[in-house]
């Protein structure tokens, strides 16, 4: 499973960075790509990267400011115009369904795939998109803006065959049984527990990806001992006053986030266009100083998260 960042800056595109846009790459289930916003020129992004419009089946919207979703008609039209059928469904606050049916009215574009839009209201939404359990929270944005929390269910255990064998029984239908914990009888009366011969489980994954936002408790409730959180970092340590006064987090807020959430590992996002490179490692210092686990994101970059049960 990989986060592949396809936009990363804020508010406007600039040399080094595009507006944001991230897609979870997922070839563990059956090759599904999911995009979380879709800022201005997304689809360009798209064409340098492992990212295939056709296989892109969730994109979800974290808020309705124009740096996470001008790209959105041209991808949806895009996705069409490729050839693909296969549904997408579209998650996103009040107000994303009918900026999607005006923009595609009025530009006269049609779809050729059933798309579903689905509109969270509320504080506080959860819902089922396999192979997740979302959750979604709303943050502080001065607009609705949501942060999104994914648990992957946990994975049965390795079945023991060696210790199988060892004890002289050959592959069998046993097997499967076995392997879903249940209990057999063999035919020469020998009672087997699939608890005997199966490993633990293997511990879902969880992930949080987060809209803008305020410093928030909100946050830390999404990412409390996620394995990653994606948290936006539009400004540095000594900048709270900004942040506080344009709905934004500094590079320290997100790292005390991930710190009292207990995460494995941060990504900052959302970076400023106002800084340059040397400006973007300092950045990142002091999020480590705070946080040592942490990274910054850059566009066409990407975070592989560890495999089920790793520590």
């Amino acid at each position: 499973m990989q986060c592949y960042f396809l936009g990363t800056g804020a508010g406007v595109p600039s040399r080094n960075r595009n507006v944001s846009s991230l897609a979870l790459i997922m070839p563990e289930y059956h090759g599904q790509i999911w995009l979380f916003d879709c800022g201005e020129a997304t689809q360009h992004q798209i064409w340098d990267s492992p990212v295939k419009l056709a296989k892109i089946n969730r994109l979800f919207i974290t808020h309705l400011h124009g740096d996470h979703l001008f790209g959105l008609p041209g991808v949806l039209g895009s996705r069409s115009f490729q050839g693909a059928t296969s549904p997408l469904t579209l998650y996103g606050p009040k107000g994303i369904r009918a900026f999607v049916e005006i923009t595609l009215k009025t530009s006269h574009t049609f779809l050729r795939y059933p798309l579903e839009i689905v509109e969270m209201e509320g504080d506080d939404c959860q819902f089922e998109a396999p192979p997740f359990s979302i959750r979604a929270k709303k943050l502080d944005h001065g607009i609705p803006s949501y942060g999104y929390r994914l648990e992957e269910p946990d994975q049965p255990g390795r079945l023991n065959v060696e210790k199988l064998e060892k004890s002289g029984i050959p592959p069998s239908p046993h097997y499967r049984l076995l392997k879903e914990g249940k209990t057999v009888t063999l035919p020469d009366g020998r009672v087997l527990k699939g608890e005997d011969y199966v490993s633990s489980p293997k511990k879902g994954r969880t992930l949080a990806i987060l809209g803008d936002t305020r410093y928030t408790p909100e946050a830390c409730l999404l990412a409390n001992r996620c394995d990653l959180l994606i948290h936006e970092a539009t400004y540095r340590r000594d900048q709270e006053d900004l942040a506080r006064k344009y709905f934004h987090s500094t590079c320290t807020q997100a790292a005390a986030v991930a710190k009292e959430a207990g995460v494995k590992h941060l990504i900052l996002n959302h970076i400023s266009t106002r800084f340059q490179e040397e400006e973007c490692k300092a950045l990142l210092q002091e999020a480590r100083a705070v946080f040592p686990s942490t990274d910054l994101a850059r566009d066409r970059w990407s975070y592989t998260l560890p495999p089920h049960g790793a520590s």
